[in-house]
């Protein structure tokens, strides 16, 4: 695997900051990690190697890649230190607007003028990331889904300052990590996934609400019906092989009895009440004890090494 000549700072080492920087040092990448809280920093690597010892297992790194790659990640507390040089810098701190503000502050001040900030947010915008900045062409959202390592799209999102130089840097740094950059040319609440995922889950419980079928019965349909479908193309792609004619007649026949819910429906909002908030809290729509928890997230990354494997070749 070659090295790479950019440096990659990466911001935060909890769950995604350790996935992304893994991602990016096995690439070829040379990766610094920092994570304010010393215990948390220092293991990262460790963590790391965790994370890539399933995909050795899987056949997708040997033992050597993984060791590689691994060597690449070196953790720091001091932020100086750890943006000092960088092209580009992955932000993945806590989801608290004034937290990361601090943050994009205190890193206009040390990094250098042409280095990319990119935040792993899911909710917020750029432009409000980029107001304590005076670089905000260089502040944009890179948006990585979990398990970052196994995902290979990543959602860019760009804020109205966003300077073209600051999305070329990016994107070209994440194809060369293997990535598909999705990029977003102007800040949307949710961006393009969470906008998707949010009007699906939306109309799942409005069926089930309704008592059209059981919570089971709609998992089955979209996991081993449509979902196979979209594993391998998108709705543009799905909606040219059956036909723009018959889904102008489903449109026409289907969007005036589809949920429009502008608030989070009782049969998600109840469980959030009474404290049942899925796999971290033991009970969600389905039951979750440590084993059954453990063995479908095992089963959910199962499904994305294959897929990994046969698109990393």
């Amino acid at each position: 695997m070659s090295e790479r000549r950019e440096r990659i700072a990466v911001v935060g080492a909890g769950l995604m900051g350790t996935s992304i920087g893994f991602d990016w040092a096995r690439a070829g990448f040379d990766v610094t990690i920092y994570d304010a809280d010393g215990e948390r920093a220092t293991s990262a690597p460790k963590r790391a190697r965790e994370i890539g010892a399933s995909m050795a297992r899987a056949g997708i790194l040997t033992e050597s890649d993984l060791d590689e790659a691994v060597g690449r990640m070196r953790a720091s507390t001091d932020l100086g230190e750890t943006v000092d040089g960088a092209a580009y810098v992955a932000e993945a701190i806590t989801e608290h607007l004034p937290t990361k503000q601090a943050l994009y502050g205190e890193l206009d001040a040390i990094c250098g003028p042409t280095t990319v900030l990119a935040s792993n947010t899911s909710t917020l915008m750029p432009s409000a990331l980029a107001e304590p900045t005076r670089r905000p062409e260089r502040v944009l959202v890179v948006h990585y889904f979990n398990p970052a390592h196994l995902i290979p799209v990543v959602e860019v999102v760009l804020g109205p300052k966003t300077g073209p130089e600051a999305v070329e840097v990016a994107t070209r740094l994440l194809r060369a990590a293997g990535k598909t950059p999705a990029v977003l040319r102007k800040e949307v609440t949710g961006f393009i996934a969470n906008r998707l995922q949010a009007a699906l889950l939306r109309e799942a419980l409005a069926l089930v609400e309704d008592g059209v079928c059981s919570q089971e019965d709609l998992d089955a349909v979209v996991s081993l019906g449509f979902g196979r479908r979209l594993g391998a193309f998108g709705p543009f792609t799905l909606s040219d092989m059956a036909g723009l004619d018959v889904w102008q007649a489903i449109a026409t026949n289907l969007y005036p009895d589809i949920s429009a819910a502008q608030m989070s429906q009782p049969l998600l909002a109840d469980r959030v009440a009474r404290g049942d908030l899925g796999l971290k809290s033991g009970r969600g729509f389905y039951e979750w004890p440590p084993e059954k928890a453990r063995e479908a997230l095992a089963k959910r990354d199962a499904v994305l090494l294959h897929h990994l494997k046969s698109t990393d070749q």
